[in-house]
């Protein structure tokens, strides 16, 4: 058993005690951006869709995404009827990017018996910490953002183990990612040294083990490895300990907050190399806290408006009015909303709901398909999507601009 879970099961207590502090973020999603439509039938009460994402601090940019995408969600299915007999409201949770707060988030979600399943988390530290709580209650969980392997196949690549039978996601995985990097930054722009600098947390250091893997097998060399604290700011010993090895180019494990000043730290120090990371840079805030010209970042699927099937749910989400973008995660978001307010659909087939139905939705998500904002929508024996779709994003004239689409073949 994994030690996250042991640790999951103590923050649950934790959680526990601060219940009553808790106040509620449940919205009855509606209005004139979207939302009731008096002809449906909702005399059996209210459904919940959880999100649990971080709504406050550094990364609210893709946290609100998360949220408000996967509001757009529940106002539509308002509008359609979906669910016959009921109607739908969101119940959002701020984790602030932390574990303990996402353990909390979770148990308090996991009272409601009305609530169908989660949208979330963003980070997968977080969700080490949300998916044992949500699993021990049968609760589906549907991430849009998480990319970390271990949370679907466990930490032995060679024997993959499905770890929760509730969890899923929309992404595609770092295992996938980090070598689609690689092989762009060595193969494709021919960097042979590079330097390789990680947050320390779950998603970044996978991330970066699996782009080392690969670009050192397409002969590169990796210089060196640093690591920072997740909250750092001033990366001048990092940028001093790296200047030595002359790299051309550094590879970044985390995220934007860091990766945009450490950016502009490197080129005032004389290091003016492209900075490459994965989808948890790519964010306009990156550019605007001292990204530059000639980055890179990876992110999950093909670039949302260029996919024909994106062309409504941009409209849409325009329309609704939300004053924060969608954001790197809010097609996936979207889905993964639809995904479970599809399933439980079908689930209840016109009965009534209850929370010993759980299960029985979860093996609903597991067997649903559907045609997404994303692509066609499936997830495999693992819970993982089967859109493999990836993109390598450079920064141009202050924008993100695609480089590259395609998948990973290994």
């Amino acid at each position: 058993m994994r030690n996250q879970t042991m640790k999951a099961s103590a923050l649950v207590a934790a959680g526990a005690l601060l219940l009553a502090a808790c106040g509620t973020n449940k919205t009855e999603s509606g209005g004139p951006a979207g939302g009731d439509n008096a002809d449906c039938d909702t005399s059996k009460g209210t459904l919940v869709v959880g999100v649990i994402a971080p709504l406050s601090g550094e990364l609210s940019a893709l946290g609100l995404g998360i949220k408000n995408s996967t509001d757009l969600a529940v106002r539509q299915a308002n509008e359609k009827c979906t669910i016959p007999g009921y109607k739908i409201a969101m119940d959002a949770q701020d984790d602030q990017k932390n574990p303990q707060q996402g353990a909390q988030a979770a148990t308090k979600l996991s009272q409601d018996d009305n609530l169908l399943g989660v949208v979330g988390t963003l980070n997968s530290s977080v969700a080490l910490a949300v998916a044992p709580i949500l699993s021990q209650n049968k609760i589906v969980q549907v991430s849009p953002a998480n990319t970390s392997d271990s949370l679907t196949k466990g930490d032995n690549p060679a024997t993959p183990t499905r770890q929760f039978e509730t969890y899923f996601r929309t992404c595609t995985v770092d295992s996938l990612q980090g070598p689609f990097a690689a092989e762009f930054l060595v193969g494709e722009q021919s960097k042979k040294k590079i330097a390789i600098v990680t947050d320390g947390l779950t998603y970044g250091e996978g991330l970066a083990a699996a782009f080392a893997t690969k670009a050192e097998s397409l002969g590169a060399q990796i210089v060196t490895r640093q690591k920072i604290g997740e909250k750092d700011t001033d990366f001048s010993s990092v940028v001093a300990a790296i200047k030595p090895f002359a790299p051309d180019a550094l590879y970044f494990g985390g995220q934007y907050p860091q990766a945009g000043p450490m950016s502009k730290q490197l080129k005032d120090a004389g290091l003016d190399i492209p900075v490459m990371g994965g989808d948890g840079i790519y964010d306009d805030k990156f550019m605007s806290l001292g990204g530059k010209d000639g980055d890179y970042a990876t992110s999950v699927g093909a670039p949302t408006d260029s996919l024909d099937s994106a062309k409504t749910f941009i409209e849409a989400y325009n329309k609704a009015g939300f004053k924060d973008g969608y954001s790197a995660y809010g097609a996936f978001s979207y889905d993964a909303a639809n995904a479970i307010i599809g399933a439980a659909a079908t689930t209840l087939n016109g009965g009534e709901w209850s929370a010993d139905k759980r299960e029985a939705l979860v093996a609903s998500v597991a067997n649903y398909t559907g045609q997404g904002a994303t692509g066609s929508i499936t997830f495999d024996e693992f819970g993982d999507s089967t859109n493999k779709v990836l993109t390598v994003y450079s920064v141009s004239g202050g924008k993100w601009t695609p480089a590259k689409t395609g998948t990973y073949e290994g």
